[in-house]
């Protein structure tokens, strides 16, 4: 694959703009554009236990939509094509809902986001800017592979939350359908198959991420 020699500029006041959304981003300032899944669910009848193990997955989730945010702000940043810049801010939009949806369940369960969360967006965007130099198939290849596997960690978690947390339950539901058509989007602009030890590598870091996140 051949490296391009430059990426698109930014100006100082896009990289202002960019600093202050990713300031709002970790300090769990998202706004989400669609109604909250599951707000006419009763909130279930849940047990101490129960509400600990739902809010750490939750915060796991919500961990994976400030990566998200990272990812897309930084590879729409350095887009080598219109088409494909606005594919990541389009994706972005929706997954700010979800930032938004995960924090708002978090409270519900009267615990908190990630202690981590600059670090963890600081680590994703870089991995953002890295793809985004190979080029526009590289970068969506790396969204395509992120979704299929954040799909298969979504699915796992609606086996995992306990049956009456209908609230996570439909909260994760939609993300799980979102995240689909994400990878589909990326898919059909043109994405390159990423090689196994860069899939291999994403999924170890992702195991990192999903264990540290449930307690911190």
């Amino acid at each position: 694959m051949n490296l391009p020699t430059t990426l698109p500029k930014v100006s100082l006041d896009q990289m202002i703009s960019k600093f202050d959304r990713a300031l709002r981003v970790v300090s769990g300032q998202a706004m989400s554009r669609r109604a909250y899944p599951g707000h006419d669910m009763p909130d279930g009848n849940l047990s101490e236990q129960e509400k600990s193990h739902s809010a750490g997955l939750m915060r796991v989730n919500h961990v994976g939509e400030i990566c998200a945010q990272a990812l897309y702000d930084s590879q729409g940043a350095n887009a080598h094509t219109e088409d494909i810049r606005q594919q990541f801010e389009h994706s972005g939009i929706e997954e700010e809902d979800h930032l938004a949806w995960t924090a708002k369940r978090l409270h519900e369960l009267n615990s908190h986001t990630s202690f981590l969360n600059p670090l963890w967006y600081a680590g994703a965007y870089a991995c953002g800017t890295l793809a985004a130099k190979f080029g526009d198939a590289v970068s969506l290849g790396f969204v395509v592979e992120t979704e299929k596997q954040v799909e298969a960690h979504l699915a796992s978690h609606l086996k995992k939350l306990p049956a009456e947390d209908q609230r996570s339950r439909a909260v994760v539901e939609q993300m799980r359908v979102d995240e689909i058509a994400h990878g589909a989007a990326a898919q059909a602009l043109g994405a390159s198959t990423l090689p196994a030890p860069v899939q291999a590598g994403m999924k170890l870091m992702a195991k990192v991420m999903t264990t540290t996140a449930y307690y911190i």
